[in-house]
């Protein structure tokens, strides 16, 4: 079998270019992970289009994948990983549990991404995603969450997402 990809999913405003994809996606890279990032520019108010995307990508793979997103990214990943099983979800500050982010605007009770690897990290002074949303999706699914004093776009707390990052791709069982 393959190595797992790891794809990463932009945020709402965001790029395949942005500060975090750049800067985390060397380290995936480093631990021996083919690595791309889905362009969404094109759907940026279109949470259920985006899915879509990354479901159809995940489709087209020969190999497992590790899902790595931002924000609406964050929930873009774990929307394709209910339909298909993923190695790990890596999230950074995920919009769940928003009415805008969902088909018909009923927003679930629970997420059940297929796979048993998750890790979030999420800032303390969020202004955009309350980082309680992230708690509530860790106790739910048992998963590892860091809380880290930043702001919604994560950027001053890079190195300890890096670190956060390191440590998940180390524990995965690939």
């Amino acid at each position: 079998m393959n190595a797992p990809r790891v794809i990463f999913s932009h945020g709402h405003l965001s790029s395949p270019e942005s500060r975090k994809i750049v800067q985390l996606a060397p380290l995936a890279r480093a631990h021996g992970f083919d690595v791309e990032a889905i362009d969404y520019r094109d759907l940026r108010d279109d949470p259920v289009g985006r899915a879509q995307r990354l479901i159809g990508r995940l489709q087209d793979l020969d190999q497992p994948a590790i899902l790595i997103g931002s924000s609406m990214g964050g929930y873009v990943s774990i929307a394709a990983a209910e339909h298909l099983p993923v190695c790990g979800l890596f999230l950074m500050a995920p919009a769940l549990f928003l009415e805008h982010y969902v088909d018909g605007g009923v927003v679930p009770d629970s997420y059940r991404p297929k796979t048993r690897h998750v890790s979030i990290v999420h800032g303390w002074r969020d202004e955009v995603i309350p980082w309680h949303n992230s708690l509530k999706f860790a106790e739910q699914s048992r998963a590892e969450l860091h809380l880290i004093d930043a702001s919604h776009d994560l950027n001053e707390g890079l190195p300890s997402i890096a670190a956060c990052l390191k440590d998940f791709l180390q524990k995965l069982p690939v």
